[in-house]
């Protein structure tokens, strides 16, 4: 329904009222507003905005929220996080407005990258200095000083996420429509006792040895990086790309966030079966130490400790894999729940062949889970 007039009186009337800068020209009309679908968001419909008619007016990017992420996301906390990250550290959009379902955030003039472009050695090294940069991110600054997460140095998103989203998640699995085989094959009950043997493990480890908890961006899938079409200048060439969609961020350890992006590598959210990964696409050896060296200078260079030699980054890149191998799992663990959960508005509506097939996604990454636990089981059990 986006196409048709009542959607752009409508989008008008809003940026209106918000008075969002540019767009309270009074010749502005419905008719003139362009209206574009941009894909690739799996929780929410994104629109760019423009006036083709008045150069002067700034396009805009319309977020609305989908149905089933309000179970999932806080957006009071989301707007706050896009607030400080935009004004206090330059990263991600500004938020002009926001709506009952939805919000306008600033537009930058790129492209999304595709699942091809993300495994290109010289972008992945941009994507690691970028999450190097967040993760450079003081957690206090962002989450608040009364935040739990400001104190509770334990305190992790994913176990938090698992933890909330399971009862949904019990109940999107007693709609009538979920089979007994799909029921079965989750086996949720099963999957808590895993998980919670599996995460005490990971703690103990954690303990242990130790991968920093820092602000993370935990879904740095393709379709939420940008690549500015001018460029950038040449001092800071990683900066063309832009990351965006900060819905589940939160403090994790930084090897959990970059296991998740090397899962993502094998998402493929525009092929012929978009939930499904394929294990071939995740990145080889090489292509992950590439992405650590990148990671790790920068983190050292926002640490102001240029100091580093060829031997410190070579064995800070062995530790991090170590940490990324461990984490991996927890990236299957949450991303299962998150589907099933995402599944219940097609389930309610009993929609034959759904957009996306959420079950069929968390079947996948469940699979993997369990595939990843079997491999670690002996360590797991002898850890608890």
């Amino acid at each position: 329904h986006y196409k048709k007039p009542p959607f752009a009186t409508q989008v008008l009337e809003i940026v209106r009222a918000l008075q969002i800068p540019t767009w309270t020209d009074s010749r502005l009309l419905p008719e003139g507003v362009v209206v574009q679908k941009v894909s690739g968001a799996l929780t929410n419909a994104v629109f760019f905005v423009s006036y083709p008619a008045i150069p002067s007016i700034h396009t805009l990017l319309l977020r609305v929220y989908g149905s089933s992420s309000g179970s999932l996301i806080s957006r009071p906390r989301e707007l706050h996080v896009l607030h400080i990250l935009s004004s206090r550290y330059n990263i991600g959009p500004r938020v002009y407005g926001t709506f009952e379902n939805g919000r306008f955030e600033q537009y930058f003039d790129s492209v999304t990258l595709t699942p091809t472009e993300i495994r290109d050695p010289q972008i992945s090294r941009w994507i690691a200095a970028r999450m190097a940069e967040l993760h450079s991110v003081d957690i206090k600054a962002v989450e608040g000083p009364t935040s739990p997460s400001s104190h509770e140095s334990n305190r992790f998103e994913i176990a938090a996420n698992v933890k909330s989203w399971l009862r949904p998640a019990e109940e999107v699995l007693q709609l009538p429509a979920v089979s007994d085989d799909d029921r079965a094959e989750l086996d949720l009950p099963r999957f808590r006792i895993e998980w919670s043997r599996c995460f005490s493990w990971l703690s103990k480890h954690r303990n242990t040895f130790g991968s920093r908890r820092v602000f993370a961006h935990n879904d740095t899938q393709y379709g939420n990086l940008l690549k500015l079409k001018s460029g950038s200048d040449g001092l800071d060439e990683h900066r063309q790309i832009i990351v965006v969609d900060f819905e589940y961020a939160a403090p994790n350890p930084a090897a959990y966030d970059i296991a998740n992006h090397f899962h993502e590598w094998s998402a493929n959210y525009h092929g012929s079966t978009p939930h499904l990964l394929d294990p071939s696409r995740y990145p080889t050896k090489s292509e992950r130490l590439n992405f650590y060296s990148s990671y790790i200078r920068h983190a050292s260079m926002l640490a102001d400790d240029p100091t580093l030699n060829d031997e410190d980054v070579n064995a800070m890149v062995l530790e991090l894999e170590k940490d990324v191998k461990l984490w991996s799992i927890a990236s299957h663990a949450g991303w299962a729940i998150w589907g099933i959960v995402q599944a219940r508005e097609d389930l309610e509506n009993q929609i034959a062949e759904p957009e996306f097939d959420y079950i069929g996604y968390a079947k996948g990454r469940m699979a993997s889970f369990r595939q990843e636990l079997n491999a670690i089981s002996a360590t797991v059990a002898s850890g608890i």
